[in-house]
């Protein structure tokens, strides 16, 4: 591939990624439609049990709606898809799936920190659980969307 086509994907990439990481604040710490407006008596809350609060959502799948389930099942996952996309590009060094996945490991714990002591919403195993899901699955994306450029492209692209 070019140097300067290389460039310029990892340019795009980079601001995809600090576009991803705004809105991820956004969403985590400010949006009042997931709950998080100030609350006069913030409190420490906390899940540290697996698969509790997944359980819940699909237990209580009806009552909840099904936009609550999404928006806490897959929307974990598919919020942290992008990172594991997104990292391979704007860092070629780490193509492993298993840094990768390492690393949305690490930042979900970071932004989880955040919140509990923020006391802005909750600091959950789950979420790190999905999250970690997610990042491995968009790295997988991102392996399956290279190899069919390799096949499309060739080796030299």
């Amino acid at each position: 591939m070019k140097k300067g086509t290389k460039q310029l994907i990892r340019r795009w990439g980079l601001f995809l990624f600090i576009l991803y990481v705004l809105l991820l604040i956004y969403f985590l710490f400010f949006s009042e439609e997931y709950g998080r407006a100030a609350d006069v008596e913030r409190a420490y809350r906390y899940n540290l049990i697996p698969f509790l609060e997944i359980r819940r959502f699909w237990t209580y799948r009806e009552q909840l709606g099904a936009f609550a389930v999404f928006a806490n099942i897959a929307g974990n996952i598919i919020g942290f898809m992008p990172l594991g996309f997104i990292l391979p590009v704007i860092i070629p060094r780490i193509r492993s799936c298993f840094f990768i996945t390492l690393s949305g490991f690490l930042f979900s714990l970071f932004v989880e920190i955040i919140q509990l002591l923020t006391k802005v919403g909750c600091f959950d195993v789950d979420d790190l659980i999905l999250n970690t899901v997610g990042t491995f699955l968009g790295c997988i994306l991102f392996l399956l969307c290279d190899k069919i450029r390799r096949i499309y492209y060739g080796k030299k692209i």
